[in-house]
Protein backbone atom coordinates (compact mmCIF):
# COMPACT_ATOMS: atom_id res chain seq x y z
CA UNK A 1 0.00 0.00 0.00
CA UNK A 2 1.02 3.30 -0.57
CA UNK A 3 2.70 5.62 1.69
CA UNK A 4 0.60 9.02 0.33
CA UNK A 5 -2.55 7.50 1.00
CA UNK A 6 -4.51 10.12 2.91
CA UNK A 7 -5.95 7.93 5.76
CA UNK A 8 -4.69 4.44 6.76
CA UNK A 9 -8.05 1.44 6.56
CA UNK A 10 -10.48 1.12 8.99
CA UNK A 11 -9.30 -1.35 11.54
CA UNK A 12 -11.27 -3.63 13.69
CA UNK A 13 -8.87 -5.02 16.14
CA UNK A 14 -9.23 -3.53 19.67
CA UNK A 15 -6.06 -0.96 20.39
CA UNK A 16 -4.04 -1.30 23.54
CA UNK A 17 -2.69 1.14 25.82
CA UNK A 18 1.20 2.09 24.25
CA UNK A 19 3.60 1.63 26.94
CA UNK A 20 6.83 3.22 26.84
CA UNK A 21 9.48 1.97 24.93
CA UNK A 22 12.58 0.76 26.63
CA UNK A 23 15.83 2.60 27.36
CA UNK A 24 19.19 2.16 25.53
CA UNK A 25 22.69 3.66 26.43
CA UNK A 26 23.34 6.10 23.63
CA UNK A 27 26.57 6.71 22.02
CA UNK A 28 28.45 9.42 21.34
CA UNK A 29 28.75 9.70 17.49
CA UNK A 30 31.88 11.86 16.03
CA UNK A 31 32.75 12.75 12.04
CA UNK A 32 36.72 13.73 11.83
CA UNK A 33 37.31 15.59 8.89
CA UNK A 34 35.15 13.20 6.42
CA UNK A 35 35.84 14.10 2.68
CA UNK A 36 33.83 11.95 0.05
CA UNK A 37 34.08 11.67 -3.70
CA UNK A 38 31.70 10.19 -6.26
CA UNK A 39 33.75 9.06 -9.61
CA UNK A 40 35.91 12.14 -8.89
CA UNK A 41 33.30 14.62 -7.73
CA UNK A 42 33.38 16.03 -4.56
CA UNK A 43 30.39 15.40 -2.31
CA UNK A 44 31.74 15.93 1.45
CA UNK A 45 34.77 18.71 2.20
CA UNK A 46 35.99 18.33 5.19
CA UNK A 47 32.90 17.64 7.50
CA UNK A 48 33.31 17.73 11.49
CA UNK A 49 31.04 16.86 13.37
CA UNK A 50 30.24 15.63 17.54
CA UNK A 51 26.72 14.32 18.16
CA UNK A 52 26.30 13.87 22.33
CA UNK A 53 24.78 10.63 23.81
CA UNK A 54 21.41 10.97 23.69
CA UNK A 55 21.48 13.86 21.15
CA UNK A 56 18.65 14.13 18.22
CA UNK A 57 20.91 16.19 15.43
CA UNK A 58 19.01 17.02 12.06
CA UNK A 59 21.53 17.07 8.78
CA UNK A 60 19.04 19.87 7.02
CA UNK A 61 20.05 20.78 3.38
CA UNK A 62 18.49 21.03 -0.46
CA UNK A 63 19.60 17.86 -2.37
CA UNK A 64 22.90 16.91 -3.56
CA UNK A 65 24.56 18.72 -0.47
CA UNK A 66 26.08 15.89 1.26
CA UNK A 67 23.62 15.09 4.07
CA UNK A 68 22.55 11.44 3.27
CA UNK A 69 26.03 10.39 2.41
CA UNK A 70 27.05 11.46 5.44
CA UNK A 71 24.45 9.30 7.06
CA UNK A 72 25.38 6.02 5.00
CA UNK A 73 29.48 6.83 5.83
CA UNK A 74 28.27 6.82 9.36
CA UNK A 75 26.13 3.33 8.75
CA UNK A 76 28.96 1.76 6.97
CA UNK A 77 27.01 1.36 3.73
CA UNK A 78 29.69 3.86 2.13
CA UNK A 79 33.21 4.70 2.62
CA UNK A 80 34.68 8.21 2.86
CA UNK A 81 37.96 8.74 1.30
CA UNK A 82 39.58 10.59 4.24
CA UNK A 83 39.04 11.08 7.74
CA UNK A 84 37.32 9.03 10.60
CA UNK A 85 34.10 8.19 12.16
CA UNK A 86 33.95 6.88 15.78
CA UNK A 87 31.44 5.77 18.10
CA UNK A 88 31.82 6.36 21.62
CA UNK A 89 35.87 7.07 20.44
CA UNK A 90 36.15 3.95 18.91
CA UNK A 91 36.99 3.95 15.29
CA UNK A 92 34.57 2.39 13.05
CA UNK A 93 36.33 3.71 9.82
CA UNK A 94 39.13 5.28 9.06
CA UNK A 95 42.47 4.96 7.20
CA UNK A 96 43.04 1.44 8.50
CA UNK A 97 39.75 0.46 9.69
CA UNK A 98 36.12 -0.24 8.23
CA UNK A 99 33.45 -2.01 10.15
CA UNK A 100 30.13 -3.11 8.18
CA UNK A 101 27.03 -2.09 9.73
CA UNK A 102 26.10 -5.35 11.86
CA UNK A 103 29.23 -4.72 13.49
CA UNK A 104 28.66 -0.54 14.77
CA UNK A 105 25.68 -1.21 16.70
CA UNK A 106 23.68 1.59 14.71
CA UNK A 107 19.82 1.49 14.19
CA UNK A 108 18.45 2.30 10.45
CA UNK A 109 15.39 3.80 8.85
CA UNK A 110 15.10 4.51 5.15
CA UNK A 111 12.53 6.61 3.63
CA UNK A 112 11.06 3.74 1.74
CA UNK A 113 10.68 1.73 5.15
CA UNK A 114 12.42 -1.32 3.72
CA UNK A 115 10.63 -4.06 5.15
CA UNK A 116 10.59 -7.46 3.95
CA UNK A 117 7.52 -8.14 2.00
CA UNK A 118 7.32 -11.94 2.93
CA UNK A 119 7.92 -11.68 6.27
CA UNK A 120 5.05 -10.75 9.27
CA UNK A 121 5.40 -7.94 11.01
CA UNK A 122 7.16 -9.62 13.94
CA UNK A 123 9.59 -11.70 11.96
CA UNK A 124 10.35 -8.12 10.59
CA UNK A 125 11.61 -6.70 13.90
CA UNK A 126 13.01 -9.94 15.05
CA UNK A 127 14.99 -9.44 12.06
CA UNK A 128 17.82 -7.33 14.14
CA UNK A 129 17.54 -9.31 17.00
CA UNK A 130 19.86 -12.36 15.84
CA UNK A 131 22.08 -12.08 18.74
CA UNK A 132 19.24 -13.03 21.09
CA UNK A 133 17.69 -16.87 21.54
CA UNK A 134 13.94 -16.68 20.05
CA UNK A 135 11.85 -16.48 22.82
CA UNK A 136 13.68 -13.30 24.35
CA UNK A 137 13.77 -12.02 20.65
CA UNK A 138 10.20 -12.14 20.26
CA UNK A 139 9.24 -10.15 23.91
CA UNK A 140 11.66 -7.77 22.62
CA UNK A 141 9.70 -7.21 19.56
CA UNK A 142 6.26 -7.57 20.84
CA UNK A 143 7.58 -4.59 23.20
CA UNK A 144 8.92 -2.36 20.04
CA UNK A 145 5.70 -3.29 18.31
CA UNK A 146 3.16 -2.48 21.55
CA UNK A 147 5.16 0.86 21.83
CA UNK A 148 4.31 2.51 18.06
CA UNK A 149 0.52 0.80 18.53
CA UNK A 150 0.76 -2.29 16.18
CA UNK A 151 0.85 -5.50 18.86
CA UNK A 152 -2.19 -6.31 17.39
CA UNK A 153 -0.76 -6.15 13.68
CA UNK A 154 2.10 -8.44 14.57
CA UNK A 155 1.08 -11.09 12.33
CA UNK A 156 0.03 -9.36 9.43
CA UNK A 157 2.18 -8.82 6.67
CA UNK A 158 3.68 -5.19 5.14
CA UNK A 159 0.83 -4.96 2.79
CA UNK A 160 -1.93 -4.89 4.96
CA UNK A 161 -0.35 -1.96 6.65
CA UNK A 162 -0.46 2.27 5.54
CA UNK A 163 2.30 3.80 5.10
CA UNK A 164 2.11 5.73 8.13
CA UNK A 165 1.77 2.06 9.62
CA UNK A 166 4.66 0.72 7.61
CA UNK A 167 6.96 3.41 8.75
CA UNK A 168 6.36 2.69 12.41
CA UNK A 169 7.12 -0.57 11.97
CA UNK A 170 10.26 0.90 10.30
CA UNK A 171 10.76 2.32 13.41
CA UNK A 172 10.29 -0.65 15.86
CA UNK A 173 12.53 -2.57 13.40
CA UNK A 174 15.55 -0.13 14.60
CA UNK A 175 15.03 0.61 18.03
CA UNK A 176 14.40 -2.81 19.35
CA UNK A 177 17.96 -4.01 19.19
CA UNK A 178 18.54 -0.84 21.60
CA UNK A 179 21.19 0.82 19.14
CA UNK A 180 23.49 2.78 20.91
CA UNK A 181 23.15 5.25 17.35
CA UNK A 182 20.05 5.74 15.51
CA UNK A 183 20.14 6.93 12.21
CA UNK A 184 17.47 8.26 10.32
CA UNK A 185 17.11 8.83 6.29
CA UNK A 186 14.22 11.29 5.34
CA UNK A 187 11.71 8.92 7.31
CA UNK A 188 8.45 10.71 6.69
CA UNK A 189 9.06 12.13 3.24
CA UNK A 190 6.46 9.41 1.63
CA UNK A 191 3.66 10.62 3.62
CA UNK A 192 0.78 12.88 3.65
CA UNK A 193 0.95 16.02 5.73
CA UNK A 194 -1.58 15.27 8.28
CA UNK A 195 0.54 11.32 8.58
CA UNK A 196 3.35 13.11 8.52
CA UNK A 197 2.55 15.32 11.42
CA UNK A 198 0.96 12.39 13.72
CA UNK A 199 4.24 9.42 12.80
CA UNK A 200 6.51 12.71 13.43
CA UNK A 201 5.61 13.54 17.04
CA UNK A 202 5.21 9.39 17.47
CA UNK A 203 8.64 9.27 16.60
CA UNK A 204 10.22 12.07 18.81
CA UNK A 205 8.15 10.42 21.20
CA UNK A 206 10.11 6.93 21.03
CA UNK A 207 13.37 9.12 21.04
CA UNK A 208 13.07 11.17 23.98
CA UNK A 209 12.14 7.36 25.81
CA UNK A 210 14.30 5.24 24.67
CA UNK A 211 17.48 8.03 24.90
CA UNK A 212 19.22 6.43 22.01
CA UNK A 213 21.84 9.35 19.90
CA UNK A 214 19.50 9.91 16.49
CA UNK A 215 20.75 11.51 13.49
CA UNK A 216 17.85 12.52 11.16
CA UNK A 217 18.26 13.34 7.23
CA UNK A 218 15.37 16.09 5.79
CA UNK A 219 15.21 19.03 3.72
CA UNK A 220 12.06 20.36 5.46
CA UNK A 221 13.48 23.40 8.09
CA UNK A 222 10.18 23.11 10.03
CA UNK A 223 10.58 19.29 10.35
CA UNK A 224 14.34 19.97 11.50
CA UNK A 225 13.18 23.04 14.35
CA UNK A 226 10.20 20.45 15.66
CA UNK A 227 12.03 17.25 15.91
CA UNK A 228 16.21 18.33 16.47
CA UNK A 229 17.86 19.35 19.44
CA UNK A 230 20.74 21.13 17.38
CA UNK A 231 20.53 21.38 13.40
CA UNK A 232 23.54 20.81 11.25
CA UNK A 233 22.59 23.16 7.57
CA UNK A 234 24.43 21.56 5.52
CA UNK A 235 25.34 23.41 1.55
CA UNK A 236 27.45 21.53 -1.43
CA UNK A 237 29.26 19.22 0.98
CA UNK A 238 30.01 21.57 3.60
CA UNK A 239 28.76 22.40 6.98
CA UNK A 240 27.90 25.92 6.98
CA UNK A 241 26.15 26.42 10.48
CA UNK A 242 25.28 24.15 13.70
CA UNK A 243 23.13 25.02 16.69
CA UNK A 244 19.92 25.12 18.00
CA UNK A 245 16.70 25.84 15.90
CA UNK A 246 16.69 29.10 17.69
CA UNK A 247 20.23 30.24 17.33
CA UNK A 248 20.02 29.02 13.31
CA UNK A 249 16.91 31.30 12.95
CA UNK A 250 17.85 34.40 15.21
CA UNK A 251 21.38 34.44 14.38
CA UNK A 252 21.82 33.59 11.35
CA UNK A 253 25.69 32.79 10.07
CA UNK A 254 24.90 34.02 6.54
CA UNK A 255 22.08 34.86 4.13
CA UNK A 256 21.83 31.31 2.88
CA UNK A 257 21.11 29.62 6.69
CA UNK A 258 18.66 32.97 6.48
CA UNK A 259 16.52 32.32 3.61
CA UNK A 260 16.35 28.69 4.21
CA UNK A 261 14.57 29.43 7.38
CA UNK A 262 12.19 32.06 6.26
CA UNK A 263 11.25 34.08 3.38
CA UNK A 264 12.92 37.25 3.29
CA UNK A 265 12.35 40.75 1.46
CA UNK A 266 16.21 41.50 0.57
CA UNK A 267 17.01 45.19 -0.07
CA UNK A 268 20.62 46.26 -1.74
CA UNK A 269 22.38 49.04 0.07
CA UNK A 270 25.71 50.40 1.54
CA UNK A 271 26.92 50.17 5.02
CA UNK A 272 27.54 53.71 6.42
CA UNK A 273 30.39 55.10 8.84
CA UNK A 274 28.56 55.06 11.60
CA UNK A 275 28.06 51.32 11.57
CA UNK A 276 24.60 51.75 10.07
CA UNK A 277 22.67 50.92 6.90
CA UNK A 278 19.61 53.50 5.37
CA UNK A 279 17.22 52.18 3.44
CA UNK A 280 13.89 53.74 2.14
CA UNK A 281 12.10 51.53 5.13
CA UNK A 282 14.55 53.55 7.86
CA UNK A 283 18.14 52.90 9.26
CA UNK A 284 19.62 50.07 10.68
CA UNK A 285 22.72 48.32 12.66
CA UNK A 286 25.33 46.88 10.21
CA UNK A 287 27.81 45.30 12.40
CA UNK A 288 30.84 43.77 10.79
CA UNK A 289 30.63 45.87 7.68
CA UNK A 290 33.07 48.27 6.41
CA UNK A 291 32.28 51.68 5.65
CA UNK A 292 31.32 51.73 1.95
CA UNK A 293 30.74 48.05 2.09
CA UNK A 294 27.66 46.57 -0.16
CA UNK A 295 25.37 45.18 2.20
CA UNK A 296 22.24 43.12 2.01
CA UNK A 297 19.44 44.04 4.44
CA UNK A 298 17.08 40.92 5.07
CA UNK A 299 13.41 41.61 6.30
CA UNK A 300 11.26 38.52 7.04
CA UNK A 301 7.99 38.89 5.76
CA UNK A 302 5.83 38.76 9.23
CA UNK A 303 7.90 41.30 10.42
CA UNK A 304 5.97 43.86 8.05
CA UNK A 305 3.58 45.47 9.37
CA UNK A 306 0.84 47.17 7.73
CA UNK A 307 -1.53 50.50 9.41
CA UNK A 308 -3.59 52.88 8.73
CA UNK A 309 -1.65 55.32 10.44
CA UNK A 310 2.07 55.82 11.03
CA UNK A 311 4.83 54.61 8.79
CA UNK A 312 6.74 54.93 5.94
CA UNK A 313 3.62 55.56 3.49
CA UNK A 314 2.93 52.73 1.16
CA UNK A 315 0.29 51.53 -0.98
CA UNK A 316 -1.13 47.44 -1.26
CA UNK A 317 -0.63 46.50 -5.21
CA UNK A 318 -1.62 42.96 -4.18
CA UNK A 319 -3.31 40.80 -1.94
CA UNK A 320 -3.89 37.06 -1.48
CA UNK A 321 -5.80 35.23 1.17
CA UNK A 322 -3.28 32.10 1.73
CA UNK A 323 -5.94 30.76 5.17
CA UNK A 324 -4.04 31.22 8.28
CA UNK A 325 -2.43 34.32 6.90
CA UNK A 326 -2.76 37.02 3.88
CA UNK A 327 0.11 38.02 1.54
CA UNK A 328 0.37 42.06 0.68
CA UNK A 329 2.51 42.73 -1.76
CA UNK A 330 3.14 46.79 -1.10
CA UNK A 331 4.80 49.59 -2.77
CA UNK A 332 7.26 52.17 -1.35
CA UNK A 333 8.77 54.94 -2.70
CA UNK A 334 12.78 54.81 -3.11
CA UNK A 335 12.29 50.79 -3.40
CA UNK A 336 12.82 49.22 -6.98
CA UNK A 337 10.00 46.25 -6.59
CA UNK A 338 7.20 45.64 -3.91
CA UNK A 339 8.27 44.37 0.02
CA UNK A 340 5.72 41.51 0.68
CA UNK A 341 4.01 41.30 4.44
CA UNK A 342 2.49 38.62 5.98
CA UNK A 343 -0.38 39.39 8.34
CA UNK A 344 -2.54 37.43 10.37
CA UNK A 345 -5.23 39.86 11.00
CA UNK A 346 -5.44 41.66 7.97
CA UNK A 347 -7.76 44.26 8.95
CA UNK A 348 -10.10 44.77 5.69
CA UNK A 349 -6.93 45.97 4.13
CA UNK A 350 -7.41 45.25 0.34
CA UNK A 351 -5.27 46.30 -2.65
CA UNK A 352 -5.14 50.07 -3.74
CA UNK A 353 -4.72 51.02 -0.08
CA UNK A 354 -2.60 53.42 1.54
CA UNK A 355 -0.94 51.95 4.42
CA UNK A 356 1.59 52.76 6.91
CA UNK A 357 4.61 50.49 7.01
CA UNK A 358 6.97 49.72 10.17
CA UNK A 359 9.42 47.00 10.65
CA UNK A 360 10.14 44.56 13.79
CA UNK A 361 13.40 44.53 14.18
CA UNK A 362 13.66 41.58 15.47
CA UNK A 363 12.94 40.41 11.87
CA UNK A 364 15.59 42.86 10.43
CA UNK A 365 18.70 41.22 9.34
CA UNK A 366 21.91 42.12 7.36
CA UNK A 367 24.62 40.60 5.84
CA UNK A 368 27.40 41.19 3.66
CA UNK A 369 27.07 41.20 0.03
CA UNK A 370 28.89 37.92 -0.51
CA UNK A 371 26.62 37.12 -3.49
CA UNK A 372 24.91 33.99 -1.84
Amino acid sequence: MSGSETAPPVRSKPVTPRPKAAATIAGQLSFEAIHHAYDGMTSLRGVSLDIKPGEVVCLLGHSGCGKTTLLRIAAGIERQTAGRVLINGQEMSGPGVFLPPEKRGVGLVFQDYALFPHMSILQNVMFGLTNMVRADAEREAMAALARVGLLEYAFDYPHALSGGEQQRVALARAVAPRPAVLLMDEPFSGLDKRLRDSVREETAAVLKETRATCVMVTHDPEEAMRIADRIALMRTGELVQIGTARELYSRPADRFVARFFSEMNEIDATAGQDGRVETPLGTFPAPGAAPGQSVIVGIRLQGVKLDAGGGIPGRVVQHRFLGEVDLFEVAVQGLDKPILSRIRDARGLRSGDDVGVSLDPNDVLVFADAGK
